[in-house]
This record gives structure tokens, sequence and C-alpha cells, in this order.
């Protein structure tokens, strides 16, 4: 167990917060239990982020900026502190993420991290491994805040049929996972194509893929394996993949047509009809 006394402020951007809360709540003259108390969260919480025991949540740090008068620092803070908990091989990845001007996606057989819903999220990453994993979700989730940015990626998902019918944490998770993904038939930066089964051979069958355009900076393709990622700038990858992608698009049903095709598939697979 940390010690706060000898927490390193310059250890990790972890320790880094739970320093700089302590440091704020002492100055405001409060207890870890009277901060809970403001936060509405236990005082025992407030002190696993202090000790850098437990990662802080967005939410956690937009009512600590404001109980603590800190004008959003926390906020800011948090944001390193989470993409620094990322898996080492992911971290160039969720940079990528929050730099491109666009993000297209194509995923055989499941519903990618940006789009995952809660429960959904915690039954994928907890296939194999239930260590910590509240807050490997929490940190998943919160990459989606890029969504949220001033001028967010406009982003384009192609998923296989096979990802709205592959149960995944049992019929209530799917039938909120399906209802998250409806949830942004609105947003016209976020869209949402499915490839179905009766498209047959397609431009994707290699694997799942993710293009990162930029404003000014060569295009990467991204590709994925077991407990790796593989970015890659070269030109020749990425024509291909770009050609790849829109034959994809061209394969998969409309904007309107994948929407229905997700609310079928939760009235009849996952027994909750949509009006």
């Amino acid at each position: 167990m940390t010690h706060i006394n000898a927490l390193d402020p310059g250890a990790s951007p972890l320790d880094y917060y739970g320093f700089e809360l302590r440091r704020h709540r002492e100055a405001a003259g409060l207890t870890q239990r009277q901060l809970g108390d403001i936060l509405n969260y236990t005082g025992s919480l407030v002190g696993q982020i202090e000790t850098a025991r437990k990662i802080p949540t967005p939410e956690f740090s937009e009512r600590a900026d404001a109980a603590l008068g800190t004008d959003g620092m926390f906020s800011r803070l948090v944001e390193l502190v989470l993409r620094s908990r990322l898996p080492a091989w992911f971290q160039q990845v969720a940079e990528l993420e929050m730099r491109a001007t666009e993000v297209c996606s194509f995923q055989t057989h499941m519903v990618l991290g940006l789009l995952q819903a809660p429960g959904y999220a915690r039954a994928v990453l907890g296939a194999l491994d239930q260590t910590d994993l509240e807050d490997r979700t929490a940190v998943r989730l919160a990459r989606q805040r890029v969504f949220e940015k001033g001028e967010p990626p406009v982003f384009w998902a192609v998923l296989s049929e096979a990802a709205l019918y592959m149960e995944v944490g049992g019929p209530g998770v799917m039938r909120a996972q399906l209802a998250h993904l409806l949830s942004f038939e609105s947003d016209p930066r976020i869209n949402i194509q499915v490839l179905p089964f009766s498209a047959g051979v397609h431009a994707g069958l290699q694997g799942s893929f993710d293009i990162y355009r930029f404003s000014g900076d060569p295009t990467i393709v991204y590709t994925e394996g077991y407990g790796s990622g593989h970015p890659t700038a070269n030109p020749d990858t990425a024509r291909e993949c770009s050609l790849r992608y829109d034959h994809l698009r061209a394969a998969a049903l409309s904007l309107n047509d994948s929407a229905e095709l997700i609310r079928r598939a939760r009235e009849e697979r996952y027994g909750d009809p949509v009006a």
C-alpha cells in the first residue's frame, strides 16, 4: 500500500493527480470525509485517489474542480491519467483518436471501443481478466470523450451484422448496446453502417482495421493483434485500405437501413420491442 507521505507526484499522472487533490483539499481545510460529502462520494474513495490506489473519473474531476475552485485543473489532468492507464501498446492509438479529423473503422464481429456502452465494454474487458475491471472499463469509456471536443472527428463505422447477434454479456447488455448505437442516429458526425450477411464476399475479409485522417499529416492505418497494435503511415497501405473501406461502405446498408436492422435485431433477438 502506498503511504501518502511517500507519494511522488512525478512518478505518474495518477500520482500527480492524488498529490494535487490532497494539497488542494488540505488548503481548503477539509477532511477526506468532508470533501467526499461535498462531492457525493465516500471519504474512502477520496483517500484511495489521493494515494494513487484508485483511478478518478471525469465526473469526480468535474465535481472536485467545482468544490475546490481549481478552474478545470482536475478535469484536464484526468485526461492524462486515463490515457496513461491504457495498455502501453495502445496509447499511441488513443493519441491518434484525439488528433484525427476523420476516423473510419471496420469491425468484423464486435462493436468497437469508441461505440461501446458500459455493460458491453465491461463484458469484453472481463472475458479473461477480472482484475481492476471497473477501472479498466472507465479508462476505455473515457476515450469516447473525443466526441465531446469542440471539433470532434467525423466518424464512420462499418460493423458486420455479426456484431449485432454475438451475445456479449447477456440480453440486457446487448439491448443497452444496440440502444446506444441507435442514440447516434441524429448526429451527422457519427455514422454507423451495418455490413449485412447477405453482402457475401467483401473487401474486409482479411480482418478489422481503422483509418485515421488528419489535417496536414499523413493518413494512419491501424490493425490489431493479441496484445499488440500495428499503426502504419505507409502511403501504399493507406491507399489500399482507403479503397477497401470505400468498397465496404458501398456494400453496407445505408445509414437508415442500418438503423432499422439494429432495431430489428434488438427486438427479435433480445426481446425488446421498439416503438
